[in-house]
C-alpha cells in the first residue's frame, strides 16, 4: 500500500485512518455542510462506513480512487477532506469542509493540490468538478482554480427525494501549466 500524503502552507492531505470517524461525523452530519451533496446529513453508522470504504480504497493495488482526509497543519484538527477519482486521461476532484473553516481559503488551498496531484500523472487531460447551482462557495472554489465552468447538467441525479441539476467545471492539463508557470 502507498501512502498518500501531501502538504500545502497550511494544511496536511493525508488518508484516512479508523479514528478519523469522529471528526468526519461533525461535519458529515451537519445539515448546513449537506445541503448540496448528494448524502448525508450522516448518521455514525454512515460515517464509520465511509472511514472503512477509504479504509478499503487504501489496499487497491490499481487504486483510482483517493478520498484523504484534510487537517489544518498547525494544529493537527480534522477540517474536512477532499478526494480525486482516476478515470483514463480524466479525473473528478471533490472537498468538504466543516463549516467553521468555510470562507477561509482552506478549499481552494485542498482543491489547488489536487490538481496538482491529478496533473502529476502522465495520462490525465482534464480534470472536472460539479457542484449544486446553490452551493456559490464551491463554484467559487472552481473558478479561483482555474476552472472553466462548461455548462449546466440539468436534473441528471435523484437523491434527497427530487432531481437535482449540477454545474461542471473543469481545467485541462495545458491551461493548469500555463497557470502554474506565471
Amino acid at each position: 500500500m502507498v501512502y498518500t500524503r501531501m502538504e500545502t502552507k497550511r494544511l496536511v492531505i493525508r488518508e484516512f485512518v479508523e479514528e478519523d470517524w469522529m471528526s468526519v461525523h461533525r461535519y458529515a452530519s451537519n445539515e448546513r455542510v449537506t445541503e448540496h451533496t448528494l448524502w448525508g446529513p450522516n448518521k455514525e453508522e454512515d460515517t464509520k462506513a465511509f472511514i472503512e470504504l477509504c479504509l478499503e480504497q487504501q489496499k487497491v493495488e490499481e487504486r483510482t480512487e483517493y478520498s484523504l482526509a484534510v487537517e489544518e497543519k498547525d494544529t493537527g484538527i480534522l477540517i474536512g477532506g477532499c478526494n480525486i477519482i482516476f478515470m483514463g486521461s480524466n479525473a473528478e476532484i471533490g472537498y468538504c469542509f466543516h463549516p467553521d473553516y468555510w470562507g477561509q481559503g482552506y478549499a481552494s488551498e485542498a482543491a489547488t493540490a489536487m490538481l496538482k496531484y491529478g496533473f502529476d500523472h502522465p495520462i490525465v487531460h482534464r480534470i472536472y468538478a460539479t457542484c449544486r447551482p446553490g452551493n456559490i462557495g464551491s463554484s467559487k472554489v472552481m473558478t479561483r482554480n482555474g476552472m472553466t465552468q462548461e455548462g449546466l447538467l440539468r436534473e441528471h441525479v435523484f437523491y434527497k427525494g427530487k432531481y437535482h441539476s449540477s454545474f461542471l467545471f473543469s481545467i485541462l492539463k495545458q491551461e493548469y501549466q500555463s497557470l502554474i508557470n506565471r
